[in-house]
C-alpha cells in the first residue's frame, strides 16, 4: 500500500470506530432485539394500522416538501439576484429556524396556531387539529435549505445567458424556462430530497403538533418502543424507515454528482442588483411578507407566550425556571441551560475530530469508496433518533463500555447529528485547496500531519469555525435520542421543554414558551456569528 493510501487508512479508522460503536452497533443491536423476539415482520408490514402510518408518513413528507419549494424558491432568487438593506442580517434569520430544536418549532406553531394561541384568540382559527399546522411547521424548518441550495447556484449562474436569450425575442418567462430552470434543476433536485428526508423522519414537530391521529413511521416507532415496549413492531418498522431513507439518500447523491456538470459560473457579486421594476420589487415583497409571517412570526409569538402571564407581561415564567417546585424536574429547570450548553461544547468537540479525521480522508478522492462514506456520514441524519437512543440503553450497558449511566451518552448522540454538518462544511473547502501545496511540504520533509497543519489548517480555519458552529447548534437542539438516555437531574432544553408541554397548567406552559425563547436566542446568536465568519456567497447548508 502507498503512503497515500496509508494516510487515508489512518484518517478514516477514528471515524469508521466511532460511527461503527456509536451509530451501527447500537442500531443493529436494539433492531436485532425485537426481530429475536417475535418473528412476524410480514404481518407487520401487511397490517393495516402499519399501512396507514407509512402511508400518511410519505404523504405528509410529499406535501411538505412541495410547500416549502413553492414558498422557498422566490426567496431564493431574492437572496441570490437582488441587493437591499439588511439583506446579510436577513439571510442569518432565515437559518434560524434549521437549527432551532423541533420541540421549539413545535412550540412556536403551538403558540401560533394550537389552542389559546394568537390565531384562536385573535379570530377563533385552530390549525393545530389537521395536518396544515404540520406542513407549515415543516416549511418553517426547511425553508433554509431551499434559498441556501438553490440560492447558492443561482447567484452564480451568468444572467447574460437569458439576456442573450430574450434579444433573440424570448420572452421574459420564456427566456427564464429555457435557459434559466435547466441550469437550477440540478440544485431544485438536490434541495428536495433533503427536505422530504427531513419531514420523512420528522418526530418533534409531528408529537407536539400531530397527536395520535397524524403520527408518522418516528412517532409511530417512540409510541411503539417507550410506551407499549413492543420492540418487534418498532424493529421492523426501523427497518422500513432505513429502507426509504436509504434510497432518498442514494437518490440524491447521484443527484449531486449529476449536478456537477459544467455551467458558465460568474462571481455572485456581478449578478446582484437593486430590484427593478414592479415584479422585482412585487417579488421582494412578498418574500420579505412570506418570511415575516412563515418565519418571524411563530418565533414572535413565541417570545409574547413566555411573558404573558395571569398578570399581565412579565418575567414570571422565567423566574419560575430557577425553581425546582412543581415535580416536574428533580432540579430547577433552569439547569438545562447549563447542561445543553455544556453537552453541545463536548459533542462540537468530537464531532470536529471526527468530520474532520473523515472531511481530510475524503479529500483524497477513492472513487466509489470516497462517495459510498460521504453517504454513510450521512446515515445518522434521517435513522430514527428514537432507535439510536434505545440502542444506546441496550447495546452500551455492559463493560467494556458500559455507559448507560454515565453523561457522555448525551454528547456522543448529539455528535451523531453534528458529523455529517461538519464533513458537509469542511469537505468542499478542502478539496479546494491545491494539492501541490501539500506535494511541496512533502518534498521538503513534512510529515502528513505536520503537512495538514501547515498547509490545510490555515486555508480551512474560517471552515472549522462555521463547522463548529453548525455542530454546536444542532447538537444544542437534539432531542429524539437525548429523550432516552438524558439523565433525571441533568435534563437538556428540548428535553426540558417537551416534560413541560407534556404537562397540564398555566405555568408549565409559559416555562416551556420561557426554555424555547431561550433556547432559540442561543441559536440566533450562534447563526448570526456564522453568518459573519463567512462571506455571504458560501450558501450551501448541506
Amino acid at each position: 500500500m502507498t503512503r497515500a493510501g496509508w494516510t487515508r487508512l489512518a484518517l478514516l479508522a477514528p471515524p469508521v470506530a466511532f460511527l461503527g460503536v456509536f451509530f451501527a452497533w447500537p442500531v443493529a443491536a436494539i433492531t436485532a432485539r425485537g426481530l429475536r423476539v417475535d418473528g412476524g415482520a410480514a404481518e407487520v408490514l401487511t397490517d393495516a394500522d402499519t399501512l396507514r402510518v407509512l402511508g400518511f408518513t410519505l404523504w405528509q413528507a410529499a406535501a411538505s416538501t412541495a410547500l416549502t419549494l413553492a414558498l422557498a424558491l422566490p426567496g431564493a432568487y431574492v437572496f441570490a439576484r437582488l441587493a437591499f438593506p439588511g439583506k446579510r442580517l436577513l439571510h442569518a434569520v432565515v437559518t434560524v429556524p434549521f437549527v432551532l430544536p423541533t420541540v421549539v418549532t413545535g412550540a412556536a406553531f403551538l403558540a401560533l396556531v394550537g389552542r389559546g394561541g394568537l390565531l384562536d384568540e385573535l379570530w377563533g382559527v385552530r390549525l393545530d387539529t389537521g395536518v396544515w399546522a404540520i406542513l407549515l411547521a415543516h416549511a418553517f424548518f426547511n425553508y433554509a435549505i431551499v434559498v441556501r441550495t438553490v440560492g447558492g447556484l443561482w447567484a452564480r449562474l451568468d444572467p447574460r445567458q437569458e439576456e442573450a436569450a430574450r434579444v433573440l425575442g424570448a420572452g421574459r418567462f420564456a427566456a427564464w424556462r429555457t435557459v434559466t430552470l435547466p441550469a437550477l434543476v440540478p440544485s431544485v433536485a438536490a434541495a428536495a430530497p433533503m427536505v422530504f428526508l427531513f419531514t420523512f423522519t420528522s418526530f418533534g414537530i409531528v408529537q407536539i403538533l400531530g397527536g395520535p391521529r397524524y403520527a408518522t413511521l418516528e412517532v409511530e416507532i417512540y409510541r411503539r418502543t417507550a410506551q407499549l415496549l413492543d420492540l418487534p413492531t418498532a424493529a421492523v418498522l426501523t427497518l422500513l424507515q432505513f429502507a426509504v431513507v436509504a434510497v432518498l439518500l442514494g437518490a440524491h447523491g447521484r443527484i449531486a454528482r449529476r449536478g456537477e456538470s459544467a455551467l458558465a459560473l460568474v462571481d455572485p457579486a456581478r449578478t446582484v442588483r437593486r430590484p427593478r421594476g414592479a415584479a422585482q420589487w412585487g417579488l421582494l415583497g412578498g418574500t420579505l411578507t412570506v418570511i415575516a409571517l412563515l418565519l418571524l412570526l411563530p418565533l414572535a409569538v413565541l417570545v409574547e407566550r413566555s411573558l404573558s402571564g395571569p398578570d399581565g407581561y412579565g418575567f414570571a415564567h422565567y423566574r419560575a425556571l430557577t425553581s425546582a417546585e412543581g415535580g416536574t424536574f428533580l432540579v430547577a429547570p433552569w439547569e438545562a441551560v447549563g447542561n445543553s450548553l455544556r453537552f453541545a461544547a463536548v459533542a462540537t468537540v468530537v464531532a470536529l475530530v471526527v468530520g474532520g479525521l473523515a472531511a481530510a480522508a475524503l479529500t483524497r478522492r477513492a472513487g466509489r469508496f470516497a462517495r459510498g462514506f460521504d453517504a454513510l456520514l450521512m446515515l445518522p441524519l434521517g435513522t430514527s433518533a428514537v432507535t439510536v437512543g434505545f440502542g444506546f440503553l441496550i447495546a452500551l450497558d455492559e463493560p467494556p463500555l458500559d455507559l448507560r449511566s454515565s453523561w457522555i451518552l448525551v454528547p456522543l448522540a448529539q455528535a451523531l447529528v453534528g458529523v455529517p454538518f461538519v464533513v458537509r462544511v469542511m469537505l468542499p473547502v478542502l478539496r479546494a485547496v491545491d494539492d501541490r501545496l501539500r506535494q511541496a511540504a512533502a518534498v521538503l520533509g513534512a510529515s502528513p500531519l505536520r503537512a495538514w497543519r501547515e498547509v490545510d489548517l490555515p486555508l480551512v480555519r474560517r471552515a472549522v469555525l462555521v463547522a463548529a458552529g453548525f455542530a454546536f447548534a444542532v447538537s444544542l437542539g437534539e432531542f429524539g435520542a437525548t429523550v432516552f438516555i438524558v439523565r433525571p437531574d441533568a435534563p437538556t432544553l428540548p428535553v426540558a421543554v417537551a416534560r413541560l408541554l407534556g404537562r397540564a397548567g398555566e405555568l408549565n406552559y409559559g416555562q416551556a414558551m420561557a426554555l424555547s425563547t431561550v433556547l432559540m436566542l442561543v441559536c440566533a446568536l450562534t447563526l448570526v456569528a456564522l453568518e459573519s465568519l463567512r462571506p455571504l456567497r458560501t450558501t450551501e447548508l448541506v
